[in-house]
């Protein structure tokens, strides 16, 4: 008999999974073999405008943008366009972010409302916000779908860009196409999903309701935030669970240590959004902004080395309270091993760098915009991958990858195969009630083997139904 699966989260009746989200295909807005053109043109005294005056606003002034490609070049008209993201704003190269329909209404570009195109001022190589969402995507998490372009604003190159993709009511359609009406938070600066009470004035400056802000309903996560502080520690394993997407997240806290993400939750309290399910009422944790990774640091801390177990800040509840039960710490060892054993691997990654690096090159070394907040030169682009520039930019690229691969090998615990003390019991996925099982699929909705070992999977029986699982070898 088969080693039976660590543990059933919940039994289903159709393959529009509660616990399931899908990753898009990626189309001509995020090419990953080329890097496109984006043409800006607008008036002159609004350009200048809005990089001087207006640099903190986020009024779109108006726009013709051509987006160009080997394979096509489109024209679009009465595009808004402004600066956009926090401290970037006063860099000398800035983000924009063009927005579809702010003058047609309901207006999409290839599916998308908005473009966002970040400047990675701080980061010469341009490389690791793509890394960092390659692999979330590669660890089967929620994450943007991204891509490289050439930006020009009134036929001035304004550098390098990545486009990622906007979280908004269309992110979460794209995937939660079946459970996709739910609360979308942002949380800033702040967000330490400490409890402040029930009045919803307490969490709405750095919890930012992006859906339904007409409804403006912060009853779900004052919830989610009192279950995770008030909960009786004989209860909280259990009740977490209830309000929690609490796998999904151990295994996005592991991957947010590997790539050393200092500017999310667990160490800045910072960067990333919580999207409450309307079928179950659960939230999922998802990251953003991962420019600040694989060895940018500003705090003198090696974050290649820190310690997986001890790495967040104080008053971090959700990672110091699920760390603190022995079933959750386990299922994070899982995650941690798993993603360095498939995932995390230095040969790999380094050599996926030097792929998209090749690609990029011709674009980068066009940029003099990279050198007007740091000094960044065309070498320290070309060096970028295995050499460290100095200052913020503490290790290369690959020097991180190779630290943080070794020191977390040696610091994560083994799995201990602890079952949920919340289900009641096992049950083996091929069940004689449910006739044979016939097909197995991952949680991007692809076709996998079914007796795949050691991934969460959905088995479908010959007569219609589902069952989610974890086999384990």
């Amino acid at each position: 008999m088969r080693v039976i699966c660590l543990f059933i989260l919940v039994v289903f009746t159709d393959l529009s999974l509660k616990a399931q989200f899908v990753h898009p295909a990626n189309n001509n807005a995020f090419l990953q073999n080329e890097v496109a053109s984006v043409y800006v043109t607008m008036s002159a005294i609004d350009a200048q405008k809005m990089v001087t005056d207006s640099v903190y606003s986020d009024f779109p002034f108006v726009a013709s943008v051509i987006y160009s490609s080997i394979a096509v070049q489109d024209t679009l008209t009465n595009v808004g366009i402004h600066v956009r993201g926090n401290t970037s704003r006063d860099a000398a190269k800035k983000s924009f972010e063009l927005s579809f329909n702010s003058y047609v209404s309901g207006r999409k570009y290839r599916g998308l409302e908005k473009m966002k195109l970040n400047g990675e001022h701080n980061d010469v190589s341009i490389l690791r916000s793509k890394t960092s969402y390659n692999l979330l995507t590669q660890c089967g998490l929620p994450s943007p779908r991204t891509s490289y372009v050439k930006l020009y604003i009134n036929n001035e190159y304004k550098g390098l860009y990545i486009h990622i993709e906007h979280f908004d009511e269309e992110y979460i359609q794209k995937r939660f196409p079946n459970d996709n009406t739910g609360n979308l938070f942002k949380c800033f600066y702040g967000s330490d999903l400490t409890y402040h009470g029930t009045n919803p004035s307490y969490y709405q400056n750095t919890y930012k309701l992006k859906t339904n802000e007409t409804v403006n309903d912060y009853s779900g996560l004052i919830h989610f935030i009192d279950v995770l502080n008030n909960s009786t520690t004989a209860n909280f394993v259990c009740d977490i669970q209830e309000v929690f997407d609490v796998d999904s997240y151990l295994r996005t806290l592991a991957f947010e240590l590997l790539i050393g993400q200092w500017d999310g939750y667990a160490y800045n309290k910072n960067n990333y959004f919580l999207y409450e399910r309307p079928s179950d009422g659960k939230f999922i944790f998802m990251e953003y902004d991962l420019d600040n990774t694989f060895g940018i640091d500003w705090f003198n801390i090696d974050w290649s080395t820190r310690n997986i177990y001890s790495w967040a800040n104080a008053n971090r509840p959700l990672y110091a309270k699920l760390l603190a039960v022995p079933y959750f710490k386990d299922r994070f060892n899982y995650h941690m091993k798993d993603i360095l054993t498939n995932y995390f691997v230095p040969a790999t990654m380094t050599s996926s760098l030097h792929t998209i690096q090749n690609m990029i090159s011709s674009a980068a070394l066009a940029d003099d915009y990279k050198g007007y907040d740091y000094g960044f030169t065309d070498q320290n682009f070309l060096d970028a991958i295995d050499q460290a520039w100095g200052f913020h930019i503490t290790q290369s690229i690959s020097e991180y990858i190779q630290s943080r691969y070794n020191s977390a090998n040696s610091q994560v615990l083994a799995c201990q195969n602890i079952q949920n003390p919340c289900i009641s019991g096992l049950e083996e996925w091929n069940t004689t009630g449910n006739g044979q099982a016939i097909h197995a699929f991952d949680m991007l909705g692809r076709e996998i083997q079914l007796d795949a070992k050691n991934c969460l999977k959905v088995i479908t029986y010959e007569n219609g139904t589902t069952k989610q699982v974890y086999e384990i070898e």
